[in-house]
């Protein structure tokens, strides 16, 4: 930044910041660029000892206020900097970065898998890690600073997000948090919660993407733009070549959107001409011939990323020249050097190889970790051209590319085809445009019929993704955070959460809308008042006799004759009780009764709101209370000695079993516990524990149709199984009657096949017999290392020992291989 054409004002302002802020100049000199506006202040920020939230798009540089905060705690002798992110493969990346820029003896990485130089002053970790220390009270906290929290728009996830909540709720007071998010709608709101629970933090928000997006339709084999380009035109008005070319002409309205059923997601019912599909070999070489590759095709299925690869690679296209091919090969040489020769074959390695010397190919969850750096490694290069990728690459590794294609505009939840949202959008197009390489980015939505082009247009130009908080309390969680702090003090915490922080304001909207309906019914109450008695009585009569003549017509659920007659003499005493009401001879009482039916309707409609507000005020503290009974009554935690309270706001202590559960963690921390806790697996192999364990951690998708549950391990395995099965049966009702959710039994799917690796037996045999993709496998297998390094430190010394050896005689080949 330069004071040029400044006025006298501004320069002197510009020096007084400088002269605050002498860290910042000292780091920005060394700088090869100079810093963004947003960059800029809250880098300042730190500078003032001040936590911050930055919430920018992707690729816009929010990863250098980061690396402001590790530069200031390298100035103290012994400030320590913790670096969270939500993926291992996330954490691996940033440890090699900052391993380049502090040398290895300054930096470490910790993520379940790797434990490389824990006490170094900069450590990478997994926020689960991090999580796991602050339970423990782990002596690595000690001289703790800075914590980033990279992409902590992972708070919203389902499954993990309650782990950011808990680090953010339950870090040292004294440690400041840089907290790095995509741009989210509600910035501020979250920015509020923080301001709350962890003192000065200033939130930073940035909507310029670092480089523009142009926005493209492929019609056919027509590339045009989405937005009219002519000057005097909206920004977000629909291109008037796109409405000619999807038949709109005519036959669209006023807005440019087609007279039609309109579905969800901007598709209509409509006849018209059909769109030819283009391709996917001949969009690569339409991008190629435009100068738009390197590309990411986002399909919304493993499946549909490897298919287009075969289609590119069956229609002869080659992207790359001999020297990349050279380059290419070297690379994945290397990264695969480790892999055994009977395993390559059964990967797959010699078709993804030869895609990758073409520069094409696929980067989805079902990839074998090691294929998936390389095709990172190559894209980043600029030595891979297309790659066919799944949503989950919006939300992870640094691939941005000049242009990224859409092929739908709807993917598959799990239980039906839904749209995406425009926050979805945005996160996909994000990866459009790099950095320093490219003018602009581009997105590419390929025609569909069905499609409306005012409704496609309005999704690429809403800019809504909320960061809602899927927080609630675990039975780890629980008797964790009774240990430190107490019970009421924990309820005090969780009421903290930003949870509770969101349905508390959600809360005064609530009954805000209750108050103005309120007035509406107090309006309609005063147009049904009668003269001659109250009406609201009499109408309650009518809705009474109405409903017993509805339940009372032949041939109905109660066909008895005892039952109807039953029916009709309470119709007939209603009917007479009715005639006797004074309204009953009112001359307006059927006006009287149209203001009446609106009263009630609007009446029951309030009373829903009403619940809602007693149900979201202190909701999370309510589920504390219900996981702490469950418990007590299972005998996890028990009244303290010196509390002589009883009742549900007596004081609790952890028993032995709660401390067993301490070091469990997961969504089956609790059977877990109480397997334990019976010794129900103690007779089991090493190979049989690994099974076991992938039992308890295998959640079956739709799309993964793993292998059968039949040849199950004979010996000790079964009676195990089943006695596991019973333990789970009995938690289900316990935690029902607690009126928790509970969970769904455990499945033995995957438990033969990991039997079988941890036996020792071939990839090959093993893959087919569970029908996984190579990916997959690696990933289960280290959610069962995970669990049995969890049962090797809460288990008893003969159990902890089968968790060892299990451990060991699943990470071997490629899972061996997955980790750094």
């Amino acid at each position: 930044m330069t004071d040029t054409g400044l006025s006298a004002a501004e320069r002197f302002q510009a020096a007084r910041v400088r002269s605050r802020s002498r860290n910042l100049e000292l780091f920005r000199a060394d700088l090869r660029f100079d810093l963004d506006a947003f960059q800029f202040a809250a880098c300042d920020a730190l500078d003032q000892g001040r936590s911050v939230l930055v919430a920018a798009p992707t690729g816009a540089g929010k990863t250098i206020v980061a690396e402001f905060a590790i530069w200031l705690a390298m100035r103290q002798p012994t400030a320590k900097v913790f670096y969270t992110t939500p993926m291992k493969a996330l954490s691996n990346q940033k440890y090699a970065e900052l391993v380049e820029a502090y040398g290895e003896s300054e930096v470490g990485l910790l993520t379940g898998d790797t434990n490389v130089n824990p006490r170094a002053r900069v450590v990478v970790m997994t926020t689960e890690v991090l999580r796991n220390m602050i339970y423990a009270d782990s002596d690595l906290l000690d001289d703790l600073a800075w914590v980033v929290l990279d992409e902590v728009h992972y708070l919203a996830d389902r499954f993990r997000g309650a782990v950011w909540e808990e680090v953010i709720l339950h870090l040292p007071t004294e440690v400041r948090l840089v907290s790095l998010s995509a741009t989210v709608s509600n910035a501020e709101e979250f920015g509020d919660w923080l301001q709350t629970v962890r003192g000065d933090t200033d939130v930073i928000v940035s909507e310029d993407r670092p480089v523009p997006l142009e926005q493209h339709v492929l019609v056919g084999n027509k590339m045009v733009d989405l937005f009219d380009s002519s000057g005097a035109a909206a920004t977000n008005r629909v291109n008037p070549e796109l409405l000619r070319l999807v038949g709109g002409g005519s036959r669209n309205d006023s807005r440019g959107g087609h007279r039609g059923r309109r579905g969800r997601g901007g598709y209509v019912d409509r006849r018209g001409p059909r769109t030819e599909k283009l391709h996917r070999e001949h969009i690569a070489r339409m991008l190629d011939e435009r100068m738009l590759l390197p590309a990411i095709f986002f399909v919304f299925s493993r499946n549909g990323c490897d298919q287009g690869v075969r289609q590119v690679l069956r229609s002869g296209v080659s992207l790359t020249t001999r020297e990349e091919r050279n380059e290419i090969r070297e690379t994945a040489e290397y990264h695969c050097r480790t892999l055994l020769d009977e395993d390559l074959a059964v990967l797959g390695y010699w078709e993804w190889l030869e895609g990758l010397e073409r520069g094409v190919a696929a980067h989805h969850a079902g990839l074998l970790p090691a294929f998936k750096e390389v095709v990172e490694d190559l894209f980043q290069r600029k030595l891979l051209k297309v790659v066919f990728a799944t949503e989950t690459l919006a939300l992870g590794v640094n691939m941005p590319a000049r242009t990224v294609v859409l092929e739908k505009l709807e993917k598959f939840n799990g239980e039906a085809r839904v749209p995406i949202t425009p926050g979805e959008y945005t996160q996909l197009t994000g990866r459009a445009g790099r950095r320093g390489i490219d003018v602009e980015g581009h997105s590419v939505i390929q025609w569909t019929d069905g499609l409306e082009p005012q409704a496609v247009a309005s999704l690429a130009s809403r800019r809504t993704y909320p960061l809602n908080s899927s927080f609630k309390p675990t039975y780890n969680m629980a008797v964790n955070l009774i240990e430190q702090f107490g019970r009421q003090r924990t309820r005090e915490v969780l009421e903290t959460s930003f949870a509770q922080f969101q349905a508390d304001r959600s809360v005064v909207d609530l009954a805000r809308k209750v108050r103005s309906q309120q007035e509406s019914l107090d309006g309609y109450q005063r147009s049904m008042a009668c003269h001659l008695g109250d009406f609201t009585e009499y109408a309650a009569l009518r809705r009474r006799l109405s409903d017993l003549e509805r339940t009372n017509v032949p041939g109905g659920r109660e066909a008895s004759h005892g039952a109807r007659q039953e029916r009709q003499s309470q119709i007939t005493e209603v009917r007479r009780a009715l005639q006797r009401h004074p309204c009953h001879a009112c001359p307006d009482r059927e006006a009287h009764a149209r203001w009446a039916e609106r009263w009630y309707k609007l009446k029951r409609v309030n009373d829903k709101l009403v619940q809602q507000i007693r149900s979201r005020t202190g909701a999370v503290a309510t589920t504390f209370d219900r996981v702490t009974d469950v418990l007590v009554q299972l005998g996890y935690l028990v009244p303290s000695a010196n509390d002589a309270s009883a009742g549900p706001d007596g004081e609790l202590t952890v028993a032995a079993g709660g401390r067993r559960l301490q070091r469990i963690y997961g969504e089956r921390d609790l059977l877990v516990a109480e397997c334990l806790e019976a010794g129900v697996w103690k007779d089991l192999t090493p190979a049989q524990l690994a099974a076991m364990a992938a039992t308890i951690v295998y959640q079956p998708r739709r799309e993964d149709a793993p292998g059968t549950e039949h040849a199950l391990p004979r010996g000790a395995f079964r009676p195990a199984l089943d006695e596991t099965l019973t333990i789970w049966s009995r938690l289900d009702d316990v935690e029902r009657d607690a009126r928790l959710s509970g969970s769904q039994p455990p499945t033995p799917a995957i438990a033969v096949g990991m039997f079988r690796w941890a036996s020792g037996s071939a990839l090959d045999d093993v893959l087919r017999s569970l029908d996984l993709a190579a990916g997959d496998f690696v990933r289960w297998c280290k959610q069962v290392i995970d669990l049995l390094d969890q049962i090797k430190n809460a288990g008893d010394p003969e159990l902890a020992e089968t968790a060892r050896r299990a451990t060991d005689a699943v990470r071997r080949g490629i899972v061996a291989y997955a980790t750094v």
